[in-house]
């Protein structure tokens, strides 16, 4: 076989990053085609007068993905950057003097359960057990199969398995079945927000997300989050990968269901083989000429998108009181709010929301005595917006914030930058300015994802919108699924 085919990747998000990194190891010729001025895709940075944003994802979580990640090239975590550990990992306010603080040791988390519900740690036990189970064969056996269809999980183990993950039940009755204390219900739900759906419509398999979250701790990468980034572009560019940065593709020439040729705004690409990592849709919609689309419009009009959100990157000129690294605000109707996302998108009325403040744990990135801050809000994808909707949100952030912590920022701000649904689709082109990808509800869990198989021969998809789902963890082994089939493809050509 010639080791030196041609491999193209559109995107350089943790997927694009992750595959690129893979082929160019096993010695084909791999290249990068990035829309933006850096690698990331939603996990890119900003400065500004010596502060120092992550502009998207900020929890570290399952930091075995990364460890097995850097082993596959002899490398450790600790090459890159310094991983911190936070305790407590993160704070829930409920109410004004109301918070709890979600502890980094088990027996500080069981003593918490006690506490608030006398008797719980039973319950507790028999939970993160099966959240245990499920972690370990689903981050080690589903996630990465290519689901290219249900005949992979006939396999008579994983059934058996399939039965115990609890495939068919949801996270809502999972949870209140064991636990009657409401904030203990709402610290065993929020996880799996970050899967873009309500607890009601998560299988209840996601529950491996609360021993991600209780046993293997949050972490933080000093230096930020981009460090990440920065690790797997340097691992990239040691196999020989190229990164052309600034080039967006505007077309994929295809002839007779094979690709021959990807169109830039900074000329043509010929490839052997093509990575789609920007925006499935986009990709499938726009990139590609109809008879070799995957889907119709109307089937994506149909899919459950998860939240898109509103952003606000703040340098403050002083540190901040009772705030940790991680605040979550949990003092309105999270019902409510999920019904405004989910079943009737529109504007919240009382919108939960979400403060990282990562100069309480790391001084670099911000200037000494001053604070960086960032507030998120989640939203429907597809809502209409503008600056007065984003200001008015703003003063309402900021007004609560003072209310339940004690911090009022007004007169402090030195900046503030916002970002949301239309800067979501301008930068990344993402389908109605979804900010995390595709819900994991059941209908749309592992083959019944978009497929990463294209009707184009030598082209397959990665990513948040196909297997095995939204989040960093997840986007790197999609990278190394398809990876894997990639060279399977190859070797038959």
């Amino acid at each position: 076989m010639d080791k030196k085919q041609k491999i193209l990747v559109i995107g350089a998000g943790f997927a694009g990053l992750s595959a690129a990194a893979i082929l160019a190891k096993e010695g084909y010729e791999v290249t990068v085609i990035e829309k933006n001025e850096m690698a990331g895709g939603r996990a890119r940075t900003w400065e500004k007068d010596g502060f120092t944003f992550d502009m998207g994802p900020s929890w570290y979580w399952m930091p075995d993905v990364f460890e097995n990640f850097y082993q596959l090239f002899n490398h450790t975590t600790s090459d890159f950057y310094e991983l911190k550990r936070l305790s407590p990992s993160y704070r829930i306010y409920f109410g004004k003097a109301d918070t709890l603080d979600v502890p980094a040791t088990t027996t500080a988390l069981y003593e918490l359960f006690e506490n608030l519900e006398p008797g719980s740690s039973k319950n507790l036990t028999s939970f993160l057990k099966q959240a245990k189970y499920k972690y370990d064969v689903g981050m080690n056996e589903y996630v990465f199969k290519p689901s290219h269809s249900v005949i992979e999980y006939f396999d008579p183990r994983l059934a058996i398995s399939g039965i115990k993950l609890q495939l068919l039940g949801n996270m809502r009755k999972h949870v209140h079945q064991l636990f009657k204390n409401e904030k203990l219900r709402k610290l065993l739900e929020f996880p799996v927000l970050f899967l873009g759906a309500t607890p009601q419509n998560t299988p209840a398999l996601y529950s491996l997300m609360n021993y991600a979250d209780l046993i293997l701790g949050t972490w933080y990468p000093m230096g930020g989050m981009h460090k990440i980034v920065s690790a797997m572009q340097t691992i990239a560019e040691k196999q020989g990968v190229k990164f052309i940065f600034n080039t967006e593709v505007s077309k994929i020439k295809v002839t007779d269901k094979t690709a021959e040729e990807v169109l830039t705004n900074q000329g043509n690409f010929k490839a052997d083989f093509i990575i789609g990592n920007a925006d499935y849709h986009h990709i499938d919609q726009q990139l590609l000429e109809k008879p070799y689309r995957n889907y119709s419009e109307e089937y994506w009009n149909k899919r459950t998108m998860a939240p898109s959100c509103l952003l606000f990157y703040i340098g403050l000129d002083k540190k901040l009181d009772n705030v940790l690294h991680h605040n979550l605000f949990f003092d309105q109707d999270f019902d409510q709010h999920a019904k405004e996302i989910y079943s009737e998108a529109q504007w919240p009325s009382q919108p939960l929301f979400y403060a990282c403040c990562p100069s309480v744990t790391d001084a670099s990135v911000a200037p000494e005595g001053c604070e960086n801050l960032f507030f998120l809000i989640p939203l429907a994808p597809g809502l209409t917006d503008s600056e007065a909707e984003r200001e008015k949100y703003f003063n309402v952030l900021c007004k609560r914030f003072a209310d339940l912590t004690g911090n009022n920022i007004k007169d402090n701000i030195l900046f503030k930058r916002s970002y949301a649904m239309d800067d979501f689709v301008s930068d990344y082109h993402a389908y109605k300015g979804n900010a995390y990808g595709l819900a994991n509800t059941l209908k749309q869990t592992a083959f019944l994802k978009p497929s990463i198989k294209s009707i184009v021969t030598n082209f397959l998809y990665t990513g948040q919108l196909t297997v095995p789902g939204p989040g960093v963890p997840p986007a790197i082994i999609s990278g190394q699924v398809v990876a894997k089939e990639t060279i399977k493809k190859l070797n038959k050509s």
